[in-house]
């Protein structure tokens, strides 16, 4: 399959007529050298392709975070706000960039990032927890997973496993690579990775990027076995998941998918979709939220044609992991609850997200309300921290990764204990 490029071109045939202004044509021409001064084209996958030429719009850009983590006295605790009962403190903090968790046999959890090349652990030991770099050299190792003493890493391009690795963690091997089919696109191109009911690993692979035609490569969620072996594609028309995990009732896998930039500040909102069978098509690029044709790509199609989402999760939120409570901590009204991380809106000029919702569902499977857990990450139209995971541990706590400040929250409920009590 060709794959086309939101980029524009400006190829012309000198003598030639308007007519003859073919792509075939065109191909053939050498680019034009931009004039002295003229701005540079933009790279393939730049957030900016197809930013609108107005005043607004103009102020907007992905926000860049603190290039080191927050110590932990300068972390935004006092700022974090959770519903009556419930606690927040500080479990681990000075990990740049930290991402996507998964926990281990032992309590172990492990923490992955994004914009540095490393792998952490935050290990308990004697009451006390500590962080330890467990990988490095890594290129985007984004995703996090764990299964029988393995913990499986999502990087760019590939996917890598250490075994063992809870008896290693003062010395571990370097991961060994089990897939390395995923494609380099850095745009949307850092994965998450999670173990299903299955027992297979599942990755997402997200449009290479923000509105394009993509090849049979990207826009998808892709399932393997442990090794990497007999890698097929799960789900098609994903735009961009980093985000997802399965009910526990009926094992139907559900994720987050972040809608396209530029159509509008408020719309298309992200997705919270349901796959009930495998080889379902959830519409991007050409449908969003279940209801908006593309107005570049969706001509001749048809909403109706793609899986709908069960829920919308807002415009431009960032709508990022997602975990449901199988924990006996907090109270039963929670029971089986999505949490979502929300990293929060860049191109809107009111932000909206940074935060951690509660997503209750219908008998149906359906979205029935989005409500705040977890605020206060935004403060004065400007982050204070950027949520991005979520995570149980085995005493029903949950856990909240920032990467704006590279620490890890632990979010409680009932009368927090007392030192000496």
């Amino acid at each position: 399959m060709i794959r086309y490029s939101s980029a524009p071109r400006s190829l012309m045939l000198a003598g030639a007529l308007f007519v003859a202004f073919t792509l075939h044509a065109a191909a053939q021409q050498p680019a034009t050298p931009p004039a002295a001064g003229a701005a540079q084209p933009l790279p393939p996958g730049s957030p900016m392709i197809g930013r609108p030429d107005n005043e607004a719009a103009a102020k907007l850009a992905p926000v860049v975070g603190p290039p080191i983590p927050a110590s932990p006295d300068k972390l935004p605790l006092a700022k974090l706000k959770v519903p009556a009962g419930f606690n927040v403190e500080v479990y681990a903090a000075g990990m740049a960039n930290a991402r996507s968790l998964a926990l281990g046999d032992k309590g172990t959890v492990f923490v992955g990032s994004r914009l540095v090349d490393k792998v952490y652990a935050i290990v308990n030991k004697d009451g006390k927890r500590s962080v330890k770099v467990i990988a490095s050299g890594l290129y985007r190792p984004n995703g996090v997973a764990f299964k029988d003493g393995t913990l499986y890493i999502a990087e760019l391009s590939q996917v890598s496993k250490i075994d063992k690795i809870e008896d290693v963690l003062d010395s571990p091997p370097k991961p060994t690579v089990i897939y390395d089919k995923l494609p380099k696109d850095e745009a949307h191109g850092w994965k998450f990775i999670a173990i299903g009911p299955d027992n297979k690993l599942y990755v997402p692979v997200g449009q290479p990027g923000n509105n394009v035609l993509h090849d049979d490569a990207h826009g998808q969620i892709r399932r393997m076995n442990l090794d990497g072996s007999g890698a097929e594609v799960y789900a098609l028309g994903v735009r961009n998941s980093v985000g997802f995990d399965w009910n526990p009732d009926n094992k139907q896998m559900y994720f987050t998918d972040n809608g396209r930039d530029w159509l509008s500040e408020s719309v298309p909102e992200d997705e919270l979709n349901r796959v009930t069978k495998a080889g379902e098509d959830f519409g991007a690029p050409y449908c969003w939220q279940g209801n908006i044709i593309d107005q570049e790509l969706g001509w001749g199609k048809n909403c109706k044609d793609y899986t709908a989402p069960v829920g919308l999760m807002g415009p431009h939120t960032a709508s990022l992991g997602m975990r449901f409570y199988t924990g006996s901590q907090f109270p039963k009204s929670y029971k089986n609850v999505i949490f979502v991380a929300r990293h929060g809106s860049w191109n809107k000029s009111q932000k909206q997200g940074g935060d951690v919702v509660a997503v209750r569902l219908n008998k149906d499977g359906t979205v029935k309300s989005v409500e705040p857990f977890m605020t206060g990450f935004l403060e004065d139209n400007k982050y204070v921290g950027r949520p991005v995971d979520v995570m149980l541990l085995k005493d029903g706590s949950l856990l909240v990764s920032d990467d704006w400040n590279g620490a890890v929250y632990r979010i409680s409920y009932g009368k927090p204990k007392v030192a000496n009590q």
